[in-house]
Parts: C-alpha cells; structure tokens; sequence
C-alpha cells in the first residue's frame, strides 16, 4: 500500500486546492506573528503575509524538503526575504528604528519556550481543520482520551462505543494528523 503523501508533498501536484487551503491555515498564524513580533503594524504584517503566500505558491511545488534541514527555517528565510522585497519594490528605506527583517526568524533555536508555543499552534490548528473531516462520535472518542485523559473503558460507556472502536477512532485520528503534520514538525 502506497503511503499518503504529506502536505508538502501534495503542495506539489496541480490542482491541491485542500491542501494549500490546509498549510495557509496553519502557517498564517505564525508568518502573521513572526511580522508582528518584528515590529511591523498591522497591515505591514498582513502585506508580507500576503506577499509571502504569493511566492509560495510559485515555489512550493518545486520546492523539495531537506530532512537535514528545517522548513521553518526556510520560512523564515522567505519571509525575510519578501519583507526586503517589499521595502526594495516601495523604495522605503529599512529604518535603523522600523521593523528588523531579521527579526521575522523566531527566537532562538535553543529556546524551548519557542518550541512549545510553535509546536501547540502548529497541531491545534491541523485539528481544527481536521475536525470536520471525522464522524462527530470519531473525534469526540479520540478527544476524551487524549485531551480529557479519560480511560477508554469510561470513553467507551460515554459514548456508546465498544473499548476497541474507541482506540480505533484514536488510531485514525492520530494517524491522520501526523500525515498532515508530516515534514512540517522538525
């Protein structure tokens, strides 16, 4: 059986109207918090966010993932990098006291605060896309013994279901989001 293709992956192939909908909904928050985290005002964030969108879709599709790299590091480099675009296309000058394009990069690496918050964003907003993709009795089985950390004995009693269709729906759930989170969680 042929493996699913991860997001990336599918952001490749013609016509992945879910997928890109899928990666803005997950990478907006964070371009749109690495611009406002730098300084920018609202609408400059909102402008690169833009800007930033319409060279991935250009590149992305041949865009190939380095396992020994991360994405979010290319990221940041493209963000950056549009934010200099747009300075350079406005003839505006990078102001000594304005927004710093090496600042669009999160903090450093080392700093695990960074990662928690990165990775917390990151997965609820895949499970809020996902949501609507599983049976309501599906996500809410896989929901109570995750997030609630509830038996699967009482998960099971709760919502009508036998113990081994509730660790399947957690299965399928899990197993859905670490496709959809695949080469985006260095």
């Amino acid at each position: 059986m042929k493996t699913p293709a991860s997001l990336l992956e599918r952001l490749r192939e013609p016509e992945q109207e879910q997928a890109w909908e899928r990666f803005v909904g997950l990478y907006t928050p964070l371009l749109y918090y690495w611009a406002r985290r730098s300084g920018c005002r609202e609408s400059e964030a909102a402008d690169l966010v833009q800007e930033v969108f319409a060279l991935l879709v250009r590149k992305l599709p041949e865009f190939t993932y380095d396992h020994n790299k991360t994405f979010r590091g290319w990221l940041r480099t493209v963000a950056q990098n549009c934010w200099r675009n747009i300075h350079r296309k406005a003839a505006i000058p990078l102001a000594a006291n304005g927004p710093d394009p090496a600042q669009l990069a999160a903090p450093e690496r080392d700093d695990p605060f960074w990662e928690i918050e990165y990775r917390q964003r990151l997965v609820g907003h895949a499970l809020q896309m996902m949501r609507a993709d599983f049976q309501p009795a599906t996500w809410q089985a896989c929901w109570l013994i995750i997030v609630e950390d509830k038996p699967a004995a009482e998960v099971a009693r709760e919502l009508g279901m036998s113990t081994g269709a509730v660790y399947m729906a957690k299965s399928r759930v899990l197993s859905r989001l670490r496709k959809e989170l695949e080469g985006l969680l260095e």
